[in-house]
């Protein structure tokens, strides 16, 4: 099984690549962000890809959106180190088939993927139960623009990075705002990001 495992610290995915080679012959290629793995993705094929949600550029629940859209058959399990109700629910909707805590044991992970691999969906009962919680009011648009303006970017910033006008990321972060119930934009990332929706 060829694998793709993206992950931005570099300790957990050497970590993460030799406990599973070591377990079972699977071929890993390593991605440190997001956007790396986005071309991997573009230019090779996988059988999965094992992605962390929170990394520079495309987050893993990202990713999966692209899979999805591309009908590609590649399997998607997301391992985090957060259990928030708005990243299950949103990797549920992604078509994600698995989704593990990073703190699981190797041997829950190991069986994920293979269970994955046979057409079987894994995800924590916990987990799932919390992707019954709230609904997330924000659209890709404005999530992608709060994002931005969480990690300090201005607007003129976030206009260059979206390919679009000032006038329309502040549209997006306003309606964000207003969406959250939020003071400014950084008090609605922060809501977001609490929430998993970002």
């Amino acid at each position: 099984m060829r694998i793709l495992l993206a992950e931005d610290q570099a300790m957990v995915r050497g970590a993460l690549a030799s406990l599973i080679t070591l377990s079972s012959p699977h071929q890993i290629i390593e991605a440190a962000d997001g956007d790396a793995a986005l071309k991997l993705l573009k230019t090779d094929s996988f059988d999965l890809l094992l992605t962390d949600i929170e990394m520079p550029g495309r987050s893993g629940l990202e990713l999966a959106a692209w899979l999805q859209q591309q009908k590609s058959p590649t399997k998607v399990v997301v391992i985090t180190t957060f259990g928030r109700s708005g990243y299950i629910k949103r990797a549920l909707d992604c078509g994600v088939s698995g989704f593990l805590l990073k703190d699981a044991p190797v041997s829950d992970l190991l069986s994920a993927l293979d269970k994955v691999m046979a057409g079987k969906r894994v995800i924590d009962s916990e987990l799932a139960l919390l992707a019954l919680g709230e609904t997330d009011p924000l659209n890709d648009k404005e999530r992608r623009a709060l994002r931005l303006a969480g990690e300090g970017k201005s607007t003129a910033e976030i206009a260059g990075i979206l390919f679009i006008a000032e006038g329309t990321v502040r549209n997006y972060l306003s309606e964000a705002m207003a969406k959250l119930n939020a003071a400014n934009r950084i008090d609605a990332a922060r809501i977001a990001q609490q929430k998993g929706w970002l």
